[in-house]
């Protein structure tokens, strides 16, 4: 039996996050609802459309299609994010959403690896001196952490402690929060698909004065120790470009892109 190269490795993921994680499974246990190849979920922040074809659909059939989901969000008076993958068709998608008032932000590489492996390899990896890295489900958490990433982006990220309490309600996220002498120093949530092989390993923003200490790779550790513990046999992560090269250097392998494509309603 010959040795599967990178090459099919990276193929053979693609295929999985593209039928277990896109369309209907991307807003899972959220108000959604469908139109032709999209599905529209309707998140308190802001509306998100996914899709996992778009069927051969172009030219005015595609722009009337976005127009729809552009409209039906404006009429709520909600921002939308159209999340396009770089390996998607049609190749003038990301155009035609800037031509429909859609602005990008900041691409993402899509990272994936089998969680039995990272764990194994970050075995022991899971304890940085003077931090202490638990599980929570307490709203005072919650909103400690939304000051931490307030702190860290500059700007206020105070919807987040909504965000994870709807998170921890729905019973599918394990969330955890880094303390260093009572301070909330970094914090990271893992998202275990229902129905699927996949955990999502989301957040991981730290402190300025707190990075380079191994506090990343430690809750990555013990994110990918539970999604084996529960039985979810790949790891993915929308990574930016600080986290994507330590998450390659550990195993991860890179399978596409992903760029949000965002409609912002005029207030006036």
């Amino acid at each position: 039996m010959t040795e599967t190269t990178r090459e099919e490795q990276i193929a053979e993921l693609l295929a999985a996050y593209d039928e277990q994680l896109r369309g209907g499974a991307e807003g899972s246990g959220v108000p959604s609802t469908t139109d032709g190849p999209v599905t529209r979920v309707e998140y308190p922040t802001r509306g998100f459309v996914s899709y996992r074809s778009l069927d051969g659909l172009e030219g005015a059939e595609l722009d009337a299609l976005i127009a729809r989901q552009r409209d039906f969000f404006a009429a709520k008076g909600q921002a939308m994010e159209w999340k396009t993958r770089g390996h998607d068709l049609p190749a003038d998608l990301p155009e035609r959403l800037t031509k429909a008032g859609f602005v990008p932000e900041e691409r993402e590489t899509v990272v994936i690896a089998e969680s039995a492996t990272i764990a194994a390899r970050l075995e022991g990896r899971e304890a940085v001196d003077g931090v202490t890295i638990r599980r929570t489900t307490e709203l005072s958490d919650f909103e400690r952490i939304a000051a931490m990433e307030t702190t860290v982006w500059g700007e206020d990220w105070s919807w987040l402690t909504g965000d994870l309490v709807s998170r921890n309600a729905a019973g599918q996220t394990d969330i955890y929060v880094a303390e260093a002498a009572g301070e909330v120093v970094s914090a990271a949530w893992a998202v275990h698909k229902p129905n699927t092989d996949f955990t999502g390993l989301w957040g991981g923003s730290t402190l300025a004065e707190w990075r380079g200490r191994g506090i990343y790779k430690a809750l990555v550790a013990v994110r990918a120790a539970r999604a084996v513990e529960l039985g979810h046999k790949y790891l993915q992560v929308d990574a930016s470009d600080d986290s994507s090269p330590i998450l390659q250097r550990l195993g991860f392998l890179p399978v596409t892109t992903t760029t949000p494509y965002v409609f912002t309603p005029s207030t006036s």
